[in-house]
């Protein structure tokens, strides 16, 4: 993918890690697959993107990496531990990648707290988190998308930070 990227542009000014996948399961029901398949796609996926991308950025010492992570990096969810761990990992490297690819790449994180797609039902799980939601009420993609425009755009002097866009769940 970076190959073809780099013969058809000779560029990469900007990389958004954004793969990942999401499964409830109980700490009981978890079984090695279930870690990981959630590690190696959340986790080790986005190491190798961002390596392969830095490795570009790096001929032309600039270049920003923003890094999906949750808001399950934040804040513990029972039913969804494995997704929990691998989303605190990508927070943390997010930071050490900051610190290995300063001062020519920046590196941030952006952590979704609950985001409704159009179309998307409202079941009694995602009232309830609303509901608890200082804001009471669920972000968009577009809340996503614009910050990860403006990071990485706009914030030449912010690197190694995480950006909860989540309604203010975080803070409670």
């Amino acid at each position: 993918m970076f190959r073809a990227l780099e013969e058809r542009f000779g560029r990469l000014d900007i990389l958004v890690n954004n793969a990942a996948v999401f499964s409830p399961r109980t700490w009981g029901e978890l079984t090695p697959e279930d870690w990981d398949r959630i590690l190696g796609i959340n986790l080790k996926g986005t190491f190798f993107c961002a390596r392969a991308a830095a490795r570009l950025m790096m001929r032309r010492k600039s270049g920003a990496i923003i890094n999906i992570s949750s808001l399950g990096g934040l804040r513990a969810w029972p039913g969804y531990m494995h997704y929990c761990c691998s989303k605190a990992a990508v927070i943390m490297l997010t930071r050490s990648l900051a610190k290995a690819l300063a001062p020519h790449i920046r590196v941030n994180s952006v952590a979704p707290g609950t985001i409704l797609l159009p179309g998307e039902e409202r079941g009694a799980m995602i009232e309830n988190v609303i509901r608890t939601t200082p804001l009471t009420k669920a972000g968009r993609a577009q809340d996503i998308a614009d910050i990860v425009l403006v990071v990485a755009t706009r914030a030449e002097f912010i690197t190694g930070q995480v950006f909860a866009v989540d309604g203010g769940k975080s803070i409670r």
